[in-house]
């Protein structure tokens, strides 16, 4: 069981499932949603995804016609990001997470977008859109 939150702490989820992928991603919107050089996702089954509180919290931003991404209205944490065309995976921000999920990241996408000044150093894969 994964536990995590946002910032504010009104927002709390657990997870009962399994972290099937976790990857970075180098695409504008991520970085720009983030405010950092790339973002990092885990893969699970939206099933096993729980609310424990502030669910009313959670606002809901169409990124693109294929992508919803989801946040805390009051902080501004991302939490999900939930491509409409595999309803049965959405990929939870792993920056929110309390402690150790015991899954470590095993590829890069979008590379081919990635910030002009950050230079990937790890030995991980690396997609130049994405990996599908």
């Amino acid at each position: 069981m994964v536990h995590g939150g946002c910032l504010c702490g009104g927002i709390r989820y657990e997870i009962s499932g399994k972290l099937d992928k976790m990857h970075f991603c180098h695409c504008q919107m991520c970085r720009r949603g983030h405010g950092t050089p790339f973002a990092n996702y885990v893969a699970i089954n939206p099933r096993d995804l729980h609310y424990m509180q502030g669910e009313e919290l959670i606002a809901r931003f169409p990124s693109s016609e294929s992508t919803v991404r989801t946040f805390c209205s009051r902080c501004g944490s991302n939490l999900e990001f939930s491509p409409r065309t595999t309803p049965d995976e959405t990929w939870i921000a792993s920056g929110g997470f309390d402690g150790d999920p015991q899954i470590r990241p095993s590829f890069h996408i979008y590379v081919d977008s990635k910030a002009p000044w950050f230079e990937i150093t790890d030995n991980l894969t690396q997609y130049p859109v994405s990996d599908d």
